[in-house]
């Protein structure tokens, strides 16, 4: 069998595993919402093997968009790590089986500690099932596993059923890019979200040249600045731009050099964008004038401080 059937042979499974879990949703799940969100205390995610190695996506996930949770592995949980579950924690327990030794030894403590517990498991009638306060069911129709060995379809279940709880959490809480960007201030969303233009522009050695300038000096200008274009005027005076793209326009019309100058090919009213507003914000407005380079400054003393590039 080719490799690529063998691949789509795996995804048509596990879509219709995914399919069949999907129907199984019932007011449990909206039960479980609603304790998480009504609760004072974290998520504890915990599950071993495979199983936890999906609880860690599913508490990464929750975590990075407003739901404080953390991963617990069963066996350091068992062995003194249960101090770090507090009495108004909500613990999940993922168990496709539903019967895990390693699981099943946390929850006399749960029990005792009056956690609420919610529970991912594949058999309702499970011993972790019966022991949770709110039972999701991510019963698969088959693994993709050909030996139905291997943990395929059933882990996939149990991400998708973790996702689905961090969406319905995230829009219960009306979370927002900004409320993400707080958690991610290291990557591009944060800082398009947070970081303000200044932060980010280019203010040193940009390349001026006055309307007056000769062709040969506006191309070693342009190359000098690496920026692919070129302000006309000063810092304290902004006449115009002209960009690469301007230039070749120019050549196309008129290939004589010396009948070109710089007041013909400059644009004269560039958008400009302030250096206090948001990343988020300059890069709308370059969408919108489908540009890549926006100067940084003054739109009423067209005065200049900066460039800031989407691709810098």
């Amino acid at each position: 069998m080719a490799m690529r059937d063998i691949a789509k042979r795996v995804f048509d499974i596990e879509i219709e595993s995914l399919q069949h879990v999907a129907g199984l949703l019932d007011e449990k799940f909206t039960q479980a919402v609603e304790a998480i969100l009504n609760t004072e205390g974290k998520l504890v995610v915990i599950g071993i093997g495979k199983s936890g190695h999906i609880g860690r996506k599913i508490a990464a996930t929750l975590s990075s968009t407003g739901t404080p949770s953390f991963f617990l592995h069963p066996g350091e949980a068992f062995h003194g790590d249960l101090g770090m579950v507090g009495v108004n924690d909500i613990i999940t327990l993922i168990s496709y089986s539903g019967e895990t030794e390693e699981v099943l030894k946390i929850i006399p403590f749960l029990k005792w500690n009056k956690n609420q517990i919610i529970s991912i498991t594949g058999n309702p009638n499970s011993t972790i099932a019966k022991n949770s306060d709110y039972h999701l069911n991510i019963s698969i129709t088959r693994e993709a596993c050909p030996l139905a060995l291997a943990p395929t379809s059933s882990t996939t279940a149990t991400l998708v059923m973790g996702d689905a709880l961090a969406v319905a959490l995230m829009e219960s809480r009306q979370f927002q890019e900004e409320d993400f960007a707080r958690f991610h201030p290291g990557g591009r969303l944060g800082h398009k979200l947070l970081a303000k233009v200044k932060d980010l522009m280019r203010s040193d050695s940009l390349p001026y040249i006055s309307k007056d300038a000769s062709f040969t000096e506006l191309l070693l200008s342009m190359s000098e600045g690496r920026l692919g274009m070129v302000i006309v005027g000063n810092k304290d005076y902004l006449e115009g731009i002209i960009t690469d793209g301007d230039l070749r326009r120019a050549l196309l019309k008129n290939a004589d050099t010396s009948k070109l100058n710089i007041a013909d090919m400059m644009t004269r009213n560039p958008v400009i964008v302030a250096g206090d507003e948001f990343i988020k914000q300059a890069e709308s407005l370059m969408i919108e004038h489908k540009i890549t380079t926006i100067l940084v400054g003054s739109q009423a003393e067209r005065s200049i401080i900066g460039v800031y590039q989407i691709f810098n």
